[in-house]
């Protein structure tokens, strides 16, 4: 899972699994002395008036956005948060028309091939912007496993701290947390007043997410304990000290405050007020909503109609090639039993945190290894392995993934969860490692941040359907470099497809056809593997978060058909090097795009 898509997330970018869009949606900061601001980009389009666009684009985002400089390792507005407020979001909305109209303007038929699709992701950038902020879905900020009091605790990790002046920027943000926290709160009053908000069912830990901030003793508050051992030993000792009582004095004086008065809120009016319903065509021109949200993560004119029966086609074959599995390991009862014998039977999970933790690494370490047999161009960033915070935990899935900084000064981290073991099947460890690190979107976001001659704006986009539909691809490819010979290992494989597949058939069943969420559930039970504690999380995601699910199935459906049209059409000149290099040559761009550009790659070859 990747990218969390929330509009005013303090550090949307990061969580994969979870929310796509890019940071630039984050809100606003001041920006510095002009002799501060970085030179305009040599890299992106050659036509001049679309560079000064994508150029002036990027300027704004990073003005507007503290977090996305943070991310590039820009040096403006280090030392605050985003403006939230109603006026600064209406701002950025006009703002963003006045750059929709400069880039009408320019005709895309006028253009080279690489130029147009510059064009072509930065009309779907901005126009899927304008379409989130005329359903006003910055009024519900956050949902059951994202928003602003979910991701704020990891500022320190993101901030990558090491100078004496990043840990001043560090508590400056600390101090401003309180500010930010009400401009949050005055969202989901508005939200609440325009009868958007989330459902009730799935914000029923809300509260306890924000109560587990507030504590008794800064001391073991997360925004201390979350800075590294190798950060502070880069600071003199008594510089250090200092330092640390400042931050020990921002966490009692502002963040603790500002989750207690969060937690209030949420408890005493937000939760109240939430609303019974589940699906999105129950919100304000709910039923166009959820048709933008298909468009906005699968990049293609799909309807929701089409893509349940998708989901219940894919089922149908991949529920054959699991009972097939049954037969082979000589288990006595049909698949249903067989499903229960996996979520119950203790030799299938771990016993300890430790005991997954190593289970995940050794599957990596021999991931990495096969690697230049499919690719002939890898990352240099690294990747590292981390638990999931405890204080999300319960109400998250089993992994998720945090991009590296496009100029590589920090590595990506895979994030496995260890809590409720017994619902963290063993059998699904090595296609949920492939998905979550290599060959899935450690190696895809790291290349993309090593892209040699890509506008910003290229390197910071977020394309669901490209990025989960090559995680998801990427699942199927370790069959091609060693791994599922144990078939519970390739049953769980399979788990996960049928568990996407099963996307496209509850995300439009709720959102679209009228589905219960007991019924989504018990879907979901009957089609996959995964246990019920995991279900239940999955589905409170669907619901929170409508038409996300969708781009796993459609993106990994497309780039296996675009594989098949190269393997048909070059025949025994068919290198799977190459084909993969040109499907992550131009980092993450639409689906129609990719189609293009493997098309050129096919008739190149040709013409050799």
């Amino acid at each position: 899972m990747k990218l969390r898509r929330n509009v005013t997330s303090v550090i949307a970018a990061f969580l994969i699994a979870i929310c796509t869009l890019s940071p630039v949606l984050c809100g606003q900061t001041v920006a510095p002395d002009s002799s501060d601001s970085p030179a305009p980009s040599t890299a992106g389009p050659t036509d001049p008036t679309l560079r000064r666009l994508m150029d002036d684009v990027w300027e704004f985002e990073l003005d507007e956005s503290p977090m996305l400089a943070t991310d590039v390792g820009d040096p403006r507005g280090q030392d605050r948060l985003a403006d939230d407020s109603i006026q600064a979001i209406e701002r950025r909305f006009e703002k963003r028309a006045e750059f929709l109209d400069r880039l009408d303007e320019i005709d895309p038929q006028s253009l080279n091939r690489q130029d147009a699709i510059d064009h072509d992701l930065l009309h779907r950038r901005l126009s899927r912007q304008q379409d989130d902020h005329r359903f006003q879905t910055y009024l519900m900020p956050i949902n059951n496993r994202e928003g602003f009091h979910i991701s704020f605790p990891e500022l320190a990790r993101t901030m990558n701290l090491k100078a004496a002046q990043d840990f001043e920027n560090y508590i400056a943000r600390l101090n401003d947390f309180g500010r930010y926290t009400d401009q949050q709160i005055t969202l989901l009053k508005a939200g609440m007043d325009a009868g958007l908000t989330q459902p009730a069912i799935i914000m029923r830990d809300s509260v306890s997410q924000a109560e587990a901030h507030v504590v008794d003793d800064a001391e073991q508050s997360l925004f201390l304990t979350n800075i590294t051992p190798e950060s502070i030993d880069r600071l003199d000792p008594e510089r250090w000290q200092t330092l640390r009582l400042q931050i020990i004095q921002a966490i009692e004086s502002t963040v603790v405050p500002a989750y207690r008065r969060f937690a209030t809120f949420l408890r005493d009016q937000y939760v109240p007020a939430c609303r019974g319903s589940v699906a999105a065509y129950a919100l304000p021109d709910g039923r166009e909503f959820y048709a933008s949200q298909i468009l906005k993560f699968t990049t293609l004119p799909m309807t929701a109609t089409e893509l349940h029966q998708t989901g219940i086609r894919e089922n149908a074959r991949i529920r054959k090639e699991m009972d097939a599995i049954r037969v082979n390991v000589g288990f006595d009862g049909d698949l249903p039993e067989f499903l229960t014998h996996l979520r119950t039977a203790p030799e299938f999970y771990a016993e300890t945190p430790e005991q997954l933790m190593k289970e995940v690494a050794y599957v990596l370490k021999r991931a990495d290894g096969r690697l230049p047999e499919i690719f002939g161009r890898l990352p240099r960033i690294p990747y590292g392995i981390r638990e999931i915070p405890a204080f999300v935990a319960p109400q998250t899935t089993s992994a998720y993934y945090w991009p590296p900084a496009t100029d590589g000064s920090r590595g990506g981290f895979y994030y496995v969860n260890t809590y409720n073991l017994p619902a963290r099947p063993l059998y699904q460890l090595e296609a949920l490692s492939l998905h979550e690190a290599v060959p899935g979107h450690h190696l895809q976001l790291a290349l993309q941040a090593e892209l040699d001659g890509l506008h910003p704006i290229r390197k910071q986009s977020g394309f669901t359907a490209f990025i989960e539909g090559w995680a998801l691809y990427s699942e199927r490819l370790g069959k091609e470099i060693g791994f599922y010979e144990d078939p519970y290992q390739d049953f769980g494989r399979l788990s996960m497809e049928a568990w996407r597949a099963s996307r496209l058939v509850v995300d439009t069943g709720i959102h679209a056809l009228g589905w219960s969420r007991q019924r989504a559930i018990e879907y979901m039970k009957a089609n996959t593997a995964l246990s019920e504690h995991n279900v239940v999380a999955e589905v409170d995601r669907y619901i929170g978060w409508p038409g996300q699910a969708l781009a796993y199935k459609v993106g990994q459906l497309y780039i296996t058909d675009l594989r098949q049209q190269a393997e048909e059409a070059l025949g025994d000149s068919f290198d799977v090097r190459e084909f993969h290099d040109v499907v992550l040559g131009a980092g993450s761009i639409p689906l129609p795009v990719l189609g293009q550009r493997v098309k050129d790659y096919i008739d190149r070859a040709d013409v050799q």
